[in-house]
């Protein structure tokens, strides 16, 4: 059979194309997609051809084996059911709808353990935010907030708003976001930050009379940089306070950063933490697996429903226009979904 994938070709365009599509050879199942999301971060990273040459795509996910050369097919959240099984594998399978880490494409063959069935009752749309929301506890998880700490989170892009959402359930004494878009600034505080400002225009010494307050203690205790800006990392770094922590969740690709690690970074002990979701924190792996944190995300996603942050949704088969939209006015977008009605049968 056919099916239609799309392709990133050259920088600025993408294009879909057929490819024929063997049936499922034994252990295999054939999936029918319904609906895949974009992320806004390292997609729109691939369209504008900033994603580091030969660099691998994601050697944690089957689908992204191999590294970045145009043309190449990238994305990592896709929903459908199951069209057909090969030989071994369990009829239980048959007409689930399952979620993967697939590129965008109207079909896929995949192993059943590169699946994970959809929870009874769950949302199609919510379940498109599983990558999403594995990042935002993740970052949550690294970070290792306290209580009564003074959080602050620069970027308030879906991962942004996903770690708001989730830091608003402990009881920190302060969460102030950082956001150029307005529209994100107001679903930040819809979401419950205590204040959310637009960086432009404020000194670092005003942001942190905001944080301090009647404190004895200047600056954030935790600081996370999730907005894509390396430029961002200088104000982060002046806003973290003695021994506080910086988690460094953004993906830069090929732009370059310049932090100043210069006497208040080094005076003040700030520690600065990566953080990638396709490994767990090796403190917590004698008690954390990977299922144990899907088994968490699928509660997050059920209790949260992120589906109300989808801002644009798009057929399948005008993904161009998605992909010109998250390029040209990102800050219009907060989550971009593409649907594939047309392409089910």
């Amino acid at each position: 059979m056919k099916r239609q994938s799309l392709f990133f070709t050259r920088p600025n365009q993408v294009e879909i194309l057929e490819e024929t599509i063997p049936k499922p050879s034994k252990g295999k199942v054939l999936v029918r997609t319904l609906a895949s999301a974009i992320s806004a971060g390292s997609e729109r990273l691939v369209y504008r051809g900033e994603f580091p040459a030969h660099t691998a795509l994601d050697a944690a996910i089957p689908a992204l084996n191999g590294t970045f050369a145009y043309p190449v097919k990238y994305g990592y959240s896709t929903v459908g059911d199951i069209l057909a099984i090969g030989t071994g594998v369990d009829d239980l399978w048959q007409g689930r709808e399952v979620f993967s880490f697939q590129p965008h494409q109207s079909h896929f063959l995949a192993e059943t353990s590169e699946l994970f069935p959809l929870p009874p009752h769950m949302n199609i749309r919510d379940a498109l935010f599983l990558p999403s929301m594995e990042t935002a506890a993740t970052l949550v998880m690294d970070g290792a907030p306290l209580l009564g700490e003074r959080v602050v989170i620069f970027g308030q892009g879906i991962i942004g708003l996903l770690v708001t959402t989730l830091l608003k359930r402990l009881s920190l004494e302060k969460i102030l976001t950082l956001e150029n878009s307005p529209r994100r600034r107001n679903m930040s505080q819809e979401l419950g930050a205590d204040l959310t400002i637009d960086p432009k225009g404020w000194e670092a010494e005003a942001i942190l009379s905001l944080l301090k307050g009647n404190s004895e203690y200047e600056g954030a205790d935790l600081t996370y940089e999730l907005s894509g800006d390396p430029n961002a990392l200088d104000l982060a770094v002046l806003l973290t306070g003695y021994h506080g922590r910086i988690v460094v969740g953004s993906w830069y690709g090929t732009k370059a950063v310049t932090a100043n690690l210069g006497d208040h970074f080094h005076r003040s002990r700030i520690r600065m933490i990566s953080s990638q979701v396709s490994t767990i924190d090796p403190a917590l792996r004698g008690r954390w697996t990977k299922d144990r944190m899907i088994r968490l995300v699928w509660r997050l996603l059920d209790e949260i429903a992120p589906s109300r942050f989808i801002s644009h949704t798009f057929a399948f088969e005008e993904a161009s226009k998605a992909f010109e939209l998250l390029d040209k006015d990102v800050d219009s977008c907060l989550q971009v979904i593409l649907t594939y009605e047309n392409h089910t049968r």
